[in-house]
């Protein structure tokens, strides 16, 4: 798989699953999906959705998927597993799949909430350049970010929607403590016609704006602010997608 993303939740698993697998709580901590609803299906059937993502106010891309799960496993994980595709002219994302693996920790503490995932970008070697450069790091970004969110409503009761306004308020802060800093900067030939103290300063500012600006970009983030760098990027050893996977035929 391209993507790997992994969460320690401090969580029970049975509410986990069911933040995860429900879609009315699913679109609301995922930053990737506005909207996510089940079609309806047969007994025995995997489960169709549909999906739909806002790219701008006056955009919204849309597609379909099928899903399965493993809720009761030999060695007491669980599974889900994926396949999707847009037909959207515009969405860059073809087609893909995916799995979510959900692993008790042996201390009975948590679970390990990972997912893989890749997908078949459009628009040629157009599509693919934009895909490596621009789109591939924004969606693990995007996922990291949203698996952070996900254990703050479990861990610590931020519902998803108050966690994105302490994510856009701490952004706007680091923002304008760098906007700050770079005017600051701009008064620094001012202060040394005003004498020896202001001169003093002067050349104490740059070291000062320096500090201020290394610790926007920097500082960690507030307990309560999700943050894609808490989450695992990259695989602790290799990895295999489930089984369940390959049962599940392409939804176009």
């Amino acid at each position: 798989m391209g993507l790997y993303i992994e969460a320690r939740i401090r969580a029970d698993l049975d509410e986990l699953w069911h933040r995860t697998q429900d879609p009315a709580h699913h679109q609301r901590w995922d930053l990737r999906f506005t909207e996510i609803a089940h079609l309806p299906r047969a007994e025995g059937d995997p489960q169709r959705f549909r999906y739909a993502t806002r790219v701008l106010p006056f955009l919204t891309v849309a597609g379909t998927g099928v899903s399965a799960g493993e809720r009761e496993r030999p060695d007491g994980t669980r599974t889900s597993a994926l396949r999707f595709s847009s037909p959207h002219p515009l969405s860059l994302l073809a087609e893909g799949s995916g799995y979510w693996r959900y692993v008790p920790d042996g201390d009975g503490d948590g679970v390990r909430f990972l997912t893989g995932y890749d997908y078949r970008p459009r628009w040629g070697a157009f599509g693919a350049l934009t895909d490596r450069l621009v789109l591939r790091p924004l969606m693990g970004w995007a996922t990291a970010w949203s698996f952070d969110r996900l254990r703050l409503w479990l861990e610590r009761g931020v519902t998803p929607e108050r966690a994105l306004r302490n994510w856009l308020l701490e952004l706007t802060v680091r923002a304008l403590v760098i906007a700050v800093a770079c005017t600051g900067l701009g008064l620094e030939s001012a202060l040394l016609l005003l004498g020896p103290f202001a001169a003093s300063m002067a050349y104490a500012c740059p070291l000062l704006l320096s500090v201020a600006v290394c610790g926007a970009l920097f500082a960690p983030p507030r307990a309560h602010t999700p943050a894609a760098r808490r989450c695992l990027r990259t695989p602790p050893g290799r990895v295999r997608a489930p089984r369940l996977l390959g049962t599940l035929e392409s939804p176009r």
